[in-house]
């Protein structure tokens, strides 16, 4: 899409702004970049300044029979609020008294109006006369503006477009129902009806334009609602968003040569006259660029994960501390005692392992750099000991257990030290160690065996060496990760990492390096805050996992103004602005979980459904209860998905009419989608049925209530009854294992009852069966499991690649 952009032309504008001391662009000033930017109409203006004399044909030489006076302040952002917006007939003597009134009327309404939390600092604490002093002294002038009459006053008319900075995600587009109620816009429409909004590096115009076309402003301006007309073409659109785009990355932190940083740009509203985009109104603020950081060695995550040599820095030889029992863990996980050194004086070995004096006795040893160093001391010691680390290279990875290094007010002049050091390291030419916390619980690895939790096996009781799922489980908060994991034994992830407060290594860090692991098909991401712009990293990350046919769940914290403050004081993360973090993780691929029970639900399905092919949301349900059949048909719709009934195949319906006739259930059962196939069917029944309905073309999932109290059903665990024993070759238990592995359509279970069934439950995951305990959570679970996937395909179809390719790849 060719748009011409004067980039030179607009860093001037920010040059002649600086050195006048400004960091913002006046209102005419925001026009003069618009058309700098390819916009087509930008309104003329002129700015009057008090006391200078105007002659009459430079104050109507616009067209039109009126015109518009704004005033001009940096104080005064809605001038509306304070009549601060004049349309007057463009007549010399209506502009001159509007304008003389405006410069003395618009100071006290400001004073009179305008509550004193919502006035700039400079103003704080001014009452009266002083208050109006100060208001006028900032008035620059008052700005004539050519009027142009919009076509339709009709609500939904207005556009509003920005960018904004990011301190995670860097720059960010976002438009929707513009004027001067857009956040009541925002706060009272469905999610995605009123706003939308991207990243700018990872969307284009054009792809930003499609996300745009589901909103209620474009159904409006589009004309596609009742009574209204078109007003704007969608070139027009796009192509305004192709140039916001281009003008936030180009004036961007991610952008290495940038002259400036754009920290807002906003037009709100576009008005719209005889197809002609109009602004109305515009703000621009923006800051100079940083020094950027020097680049984390991730390439040692390796180390990290699969360590061949491992130190730790505080066990107790006496008692069962946190470095006793991160030493017992590992040991216990398998890995060889040999590989471990524990720094300890006048101690020979604890647990069967050698200690060390200290630092200097590793080179004696040989075995410097170790690939892993532990620290499980207080935070205190901390900084030193991360100075001697970096100084002798004592290791390629360091895990910070102890909290205390960032959390509080009191410990951030510590974590500040520690982060310098790290980064000074980086700079170095090996990269120094990469550093995973602080406030942390570190690492399960079960393909690096090793274990280093510090909660006791009679705490958190382990089953060594069961299958693991081709899983990583990546946490901010390792309380979350501990909870979730002993609540859903099921979910058994290879990698399990807690990441702590990001001191050094990061979210996105991780996800890159997993992104091309051979060992994992899934992630799970638990996210409290991002660094400053790992939020997009992370995000690029995702989208390559998602391009290698991957899935990421992810859950973000902090989502309400209570939440935020909750996550800061918890890991020292400052926690986003969540629908642009939600947009941005869902727009590079991720599956966004709303819940922690949605969060642990999606993961399942994640886990046992990854290999299964998705090619559309048509939904086959099944149950032998007819209270499940209806709840499962009135879940599939709501504001977050969307599933469809599948219309199976005439032939479908005829071998499942065989099924029901040779076990003399036809005259009981009506064929229709969802089917109640009565509570006198057996596990064949389900069985075949089941996988009939999974071989049709027309279906894309099924769900399969397997009714375990059933009289005809074989649930049960401990039973004198043949017929009621899950361990019968023909229960339901062996024939699902059977056709889960054999079918490649994804199938969901329910087991609706009580704890006698969780031994039937607990089967059919050990065998990567999905089994859900009531069938609406089932139907909602899957629906946002499909409608990720289906976004995934969606990206991976624009790089050439298919979800059914990638799954036979």
């Amino acid at each position: 899409m060719e748009i011409p952009i004067d980039f030179d032309r607009i860093t001037r504008l920010f040059e002649t702004a600086l050195t006048e001391g400004r960091r913002f662009l006046y209102e005419y000033e925001v026009y003069q970049l618009l058309a700098c930017s390819g916009a087509e109409t930008p309104p003329q203006c002129r700015l009057l300044t008090r006391g200078t004399r105007y002659s009459d044909a430079e104050l109507t030489a616009f067209p039109g029979t009126r015109s518009v006076l704004k005033i001009v302040s940096p104080a005064i952002v809605h001038k509306t609020e304070v009549g601060g917006v004049r349309i007057v007939e463009k007549d010399p003597g209506r502009i001159r008294s509007a304008v003389r009134r405006m410069f003395y009327e618009v100071p006290e309404d400001y004073a009179a109006r305008i509550p004193e939390p919502d006035m700039p600092d400079v103003y704080r604490g001014l009452k009266g006369d002083a208050l109006i002093t100060a208001v006028a002294r900032d008035i620059k002038g008052v700005l004539l503006v050519q009027y142009m009459p919009p076509d339709s006053r009709a609500f939904g008319n207005e556009l509003i477009v920005g960018l904004r900075h990011t301190r995670e995600f860097g720059p960010v587009i976002s438009a929707g129902l513009g004027g001067t109620d857009t956040e009541l816009y925002a706060r009272r429409f469905r999610k995605g009806q009123a706003i939308v909004a991207a990243s700018t590096a990872m969307e284009d115009g054009p792809g930003f334009f499609q996300r745009f076309r589901q909103t209620l402003s474009y159904r409006k301006l589009a004309g596609l609602t009742r009574g209204q007309r078109r007003i704007v073409t969608d070139e027009q659109i796009m192509e305004c968003f192709e140039s916001f785009v281009r003008i936030g990355n180009f004036y961007s932190r991610t952008h290495r040569n940038a002259p400036f940083i754009i920290d807002e740009l906003e037009i709100n509203p576009f008005a719209f006259t005889d197809y002609l985009m109009v602004p109305l109104d515009g703000l621009c603020r923006f800051s100079l660029p940083e020094k950027h950081p020097g680049t984390r060695p991730v390439a040692k995550i390796e180390h990290l994960l699969h360590p061949v040599s491992i130190g730790i820095v505080g066990v107790s030889a006496t008692r069962t501390n946190f470095g006793r029992i991160i030493l017992k863990n590992i040991l216990a996980e398998g890995f060889d005692k040999n590989q471990v050194v524990v720094f300890k004086k006048d101690v020979q070995e604890i647990d069967g392992v050698r200690c060390l004096k200290g630092f200097d006795h590793l080179e004696k040893d040989r075995i410097s750099p170790l690939d892993l160093l532990i620290v499980a001391v207080g935070a205190p010691r901390v900084p030193d000991l991360v100075e001697e680390v970096i100084q002798k290279d004592l290791a390629r990875s360091v895990m910070l257990i102890p909290g205390g290094m960032g959390e509080t007010e009191d410990s951030r002049d510590r974590a500040r030290q520690v982060v310098a050091q790290i980064h000074e390291a980086h700079t170095k030419e090996n990269g120094g160690p990469v550093f995973l916390g602080a406030n942390c619980m570190g690492v399960i690895s079960r393909p690096g065996r090793y274990d280093t939790w510090f909660i006791p096996e009679e705490k958190l009781p382990k089953v060594r060496g069961k299958t693991c799922h081709r899983a990583a489980l990546i946490s901010q908060s390792g309380a979350f990760m501990l909870h979730r994991t002993h609540q859903s034994p099921f979910l058994s992830p290879a990698y399990m990492i807690s990441m702590g407060n990001q001191t050094d290594l990061t979210l996105g860090d991780m996800v890159a390096y997993f992104k091309d692991s051979d060992q994992v098909d899934v992630m799970a991401v638990y996210a409290e805050g991002f660094n400053d712009l790992d939020g997009l990293a992370f995000c690029r990350a995702v989208r390559q996992a998602v391009l290698s046919g991957k899935d990421v769940v992810f859950y973000k914290a902090g989502r309400t103004p209570e939440g935020k403050a909750a996550t800061g004081s918890h890991t020292a993360s400052l926690a986003g602005d969540y629908m642009v973090c939600e947009s941005t993780v869902s727009q590079a691929g991720a599956i966004v979980a709303r819940s922690f029970t949605e969060f642990q639900d999606l993961m399942l399905l994640a886990e046992t459904l990854n290999q299964k092919v998705i090619q559309g949301n048509r939904l086959a349900l099944v149950s032998g209860a007819g209270f499940e059949a209806v709840g499962m048909a009135d879940a599939i719709q709501s504001d977050d998905f969307s599933l469809e009934l599948a219309r199976c195949r005439e032939s479908t319906w005829q071998a499942v009419a065989q099924v029901l006739a040779g076990k003399g259930l036809s005259d009981l059962v009506t064929l229709s989608n969802p089917l109640d196939i009565n509570p006198a069917a057996d596990d064949e029944t389900h069985a075949r049925i089941c996988d009939i309905l999974a071989a049709d073309p027309n279906v894309d999932a099924v769900i399969l209530s397997l009714d375990p109290m059933s009289p005809a059903m074989k649930t049960l665990d401990v039973t004198d009854e043949t017929g009621f024993d899950l361990h019968q070759d023909n229960s339901i238990r062996q024939l699902m294992t059977d056709l889960i592995a054999r079918t490649r359509t994804p199938v969901v279970t329910v087991v609706d009852g009580g704890r006698l069934y969780d031994p039937l439950r607990d089967a059919l995951m050990a065998k990567r069966v999905p089994v859900f305990q009531v069938c609406d959570q089932a139907v909602a679970a899957l629906a946002l499991y499909i409608q990720g996937r289906l976004r995934a395909d969606t990206i991976r179809s624009s790089a050439g690649l298919t979800d059914l390719d990638k799954k036979e790849t």
